[in-house]
């Protein structure tokens, strides 16, 4: 039995302009100790995705509409605010993307660590300070006892991310929600804090759905990928064989669309033409149909199902042999 279940997850807000499908029919798999890239441009519904197993759905306007939220067999979306506020922070925990707006300003950094501890693991007083310092300096932070009664506005960016990662281990959750925990860090900090991420989890044999636009990123730390457009997955495959050899026309445009070191100095980049589509007014069939350039008259009217298209390899285009054939070289290259 796998640790995390999604099932035809749908996620909707409703605004004046309409119903936004922010997530639109999501399924995918999380395996004890297993790490998930969830990539994808802003607005695809990789946040949203991961803030649905938590429940942190603002409503309004947000409203978990339908689906299946799978955790160690029981499913999260029936369950009491009691139940539901002992998996928070102790059995899924998440790094969100700004550590400024997630930590409290008023509170001292040692407080809201030790919130969790106190909740989650039993421990109070010295026992509570004692497991914050410690997980203070896993993460890297120097004289860790003492800044336990500094601020956040003390911190910086990169410090206050470490505590982010610190906060979401201090109970050995089972699954690690990270929701582009790099963004807005240079990138030499970046490299840190993705090595402590991963230290840790291996350490704690924690389970990972990293969210983010760094296809690097992806590659270097993820066992699978779940390429996401439109509130839905569109491919998924072991990481190795997304890059090697991918079956839909928009994650080859996300691959041609990265810098390479083994590239020529002066060949372009190949962006990906247009913007998402208004995910309050899709159309009937593929939302990726009108940036496509292996776009068919049926890729219009139908939207193609999510398919096996190669070992553990999934994918929804109708032109998935065309892509494979096509474009493989191009985005492997």
């Amino acid at each position: 039995m796998a640790l995390l279940e999604v099932r035809d997850l749908r996620t909707y807000f409703y605004t004046q302009e309409g119903t936004v499908k922010a997530v639109d029919g999501t399924s995918y798999t999380v395996e004890e100790g297993e790490t998930l890239g969830l990539v994808g441009e802003s607005g695809c519904g990789k946040s949203v995705s991961a803030l649905s197993i938590l429940r942190l759905i603002p409503q309004p306007p947000g409203k978990i509409v339908s689906g299946q939220i799978l955790f160690e067999g029981r499913d999260i979306l029936k369950l009491d605010e009691d139940e539901l506020r002992r998996i928070r922070g102790g059995k899924i925990a998440m790094v969100f993307q700004e550590p400024m707006t997630s930590l409290n300003p008023v509170l001292t950094i040692g407080r809201q660590m030790t919130e969790a501890i106190e909740l989650h693991l039993g421990l109070k007083g010295k026992a509570a300070r004692d497991r914050a310092v410690e997980l203070l300096e896993m993460v890297g932070i120097p004289e860790a006892r003492a800044r336990l009664d500094d601020y956040p506005h003390q911190f910086s960016g990169g410090m206050r991310q470490r505590v982010m990662i610190a906060m979401a281990m201090s109970c050995n959750p089972k699954l690690l929600l990270a929701d582009e925990p790099t963004t807005a860090l240079d990138v030499t900090i970046q490299a840190q804090i993705l090595e402590i991420m991963a230290r840790l989890t291996r350490e704690f044999g924690t389970a990972v759905i990293i969210i983010t636009h760094n296809l690097g990123v992806v590659a270097r730390y993820a066992d699978r990928v779940n390429v996401m457009y439109a509130g839905k997955v569109i491919e998924s495959a072991a990481a190795t064989e997304l890059y090697k050899n991918p079956k839909h026309p928009y994650t080859v445009g996300l691959l041609n669309s990265v810098p390479r070191l083994d590239q020529k100095r002066k060949e372009k980049l190949q962006p990906i033409e247009g913007l998402p589509p208004d995910l309050a007014h899709l159309p009937p069939g593929c939302a990726f149909y009108p940036r496509c350039s292996y776009r068919k008259d049926r890729c219009r009217e139908e939207y193609p199902p999510f398919v096996l298209v190669g070992e553990n390899h999934w994918a929804a285009c109708w032109e998935s042999d065309r892509v494979r054939k096509e474009a493989t070289v191009v985005a492997a290259s």
